[in-house]
């Protein structure tokens, strides 16, 4: 494939080719599965059961299986980013998941509806997402590779600040049939043309691998200290984070909060998060990751706590806050590592690793709080649960060995 005139190694043309990379990988990723699906379904999560007269555990196995296809389909689709220019990847994907979520609008009383689409949008879902992009990114950026990759990550957060309110308005004003079709052709609108045009890798600066040369160094890799000490974190956090944010919204009413504060909970949440985000880069390229990552998970901790209390509007924004901040440090961080302990020659396939034990953890979360809920009535218990599930992730974090500060096995740009 020629290389497009952007990409002319001249300093300003190289400057303002890494720049449109950037923007584009913060845009897509705004519309992307991990803020819209995963930040809207506890939005759509009580329409659809009264719509249908469904359970909210019969609801909840959606996001389940749609997490469980991400979790087979993430290593797939990391190794074909190693071995393929991104862009292969990532339109087909956002176009088939725009189109799956689209057509929720005409969802059928049948139950395998659902689980179908959500099926579809988990084995794309992923190729939208930071995964695709972060590659990119990382081969753009080294020496300010933390604050690339958060202003990544922002794209996610800002999406997860604005997309739980506008869903909320839309199903209000049109319901939920049409809120589904608007947000579909909304994501389509927006990743299709900016992926198309302006994402591009630094020509020659990360040789891609053969499926062999992968294959042999993954493997050596998904085995040693490091990459297991931030699986086992991830999956920790992504139980407790994952079931906390599916119900946030059905926890928040049954305590006798509207909707509508419910959403805008959630709301803050999201911008919690991309406060975390967007702070944890810097902090991420001056001091060690892994620290950076335990500080700020035990305030996501000290945020679970206070769920478990009565209550107060107050109280519910605070733990909203310190969640969300979280959420954002642990985006960050996972990529930083794997970059920094790694480097890029097989980043996208240990991304996908990380991203299923993510999946798997993030399925059964919300599908076990539901059933928690609908046995108990409560959702105390798995919330306790969830709390300590944090406070030994945090600790993990902050175990971790050093890394070299950048890998001498990778040339990549030093912006």
């Amino acid at each position: 494939m020629a290389i497009p005139a952007v990409l002319n190694p001249r300093p300003n043309l190289r400057n303002s080719a890494s720049t449109a990379a950037l923007i584009t990988a913060c845009c897509c990723v705004f519309v992307s599965f991990a803020s819209v699906v995963v930040y809207t379904f506890g939005i759509f999560l009580k329409p659809i059961a009264g719509a249908f007269d469904w359970s909210r555990t019969q609801v909840s196995v959606a996001f389940m299986l749609a997490a469980l296809t991400i979790a087979l389909c993430s290593p797939v689709l990391g190794s074909l980013l190693d071995r393929f220019p991104a862009r292969r990847i990532v339109l087909p994907c956002t176009i088939v998941y725009a189109a799956a979520f689209a057509s929720l609008a005409l969802m059928t009383r049948h139950l395998w509806h659902l689980y179908a689409v959500f099926v579809i949008i988990g084995a794309v879902g992923n190729g939208t997402t930071q995964l695709a992009y972060a590659r990119v990114v990382s081969a753009w950026f080294d020496k300010n590779r933390g604050r690339a990759l958060a202003a990544v990550m922002a794209g996610s957060g800002l999406g997860s600040m604005v997309f739980p309110p506008v869903a909320q308005a839309l199903i209000s004003s049109f319901g939920w049939r049409a809120a589904y079709a608007i947000l579909g052709a909304l994501l389509l609108l927006i990743a299709v043309p900016l992926a198309g045009v302006f994402l591009y890798e630094p020509h020659g600066v990360v040789p891609r691998n053969t499926r062999a040369v992968l294959r042999s160094s993954a493997s050596r890799s998904v085995w040693s200290a490091p990459f297991l000490a931030i699986a086992c974190a991830l999956l920790l956090f992504s139980f407790a984070t994952n079931g906390l944010n599916t119900h946030w919204a059905a926890l928040l009413t049954d305590r006798g909060v509207t909707a509508a504060q419910a959403a805008s909970v959630l709301s803050v949440a999201g911008a919690a998060t991309l406060a975390g985000k967007l702070g944890t880069g810097p902090l991420l390229d001056r001091f060690r990751a892994g620290r950076v990552a335990a500080v700020l998970l035990a305030l996501c901790a000290f945020g679970f706590v206070l769920t478990l209390g009565t209550y107060t509007w107050p109280l519910a924004l605070t733990s909203a806050v310190l969640v969300g901040i979280g959420m954002g440090a642990e985006s960050d961080t996972t990529p930083y590592l794997l970059t920094r302990y790694f480097g890029l020659e097989r980043f996208g396939t240990l991304y996908g690793y990380t991203w299923t034990v993510y999946a798997v953890a993030g399925a059964t979360g919300p599908v076990v709080m539901g059933a928690v809920f609908d046995y108990t009535g409560s959702y105390r218990g798995v919330l306790l649960v969830s709390l300590a599930m944090v406070i030994v992730a945090s600790a993990i974090f902050a175990l971790l060995p050093p890394y070299q500060p950048s890998p001498k096995s990778i040339r990549t740009a030093s912006y």
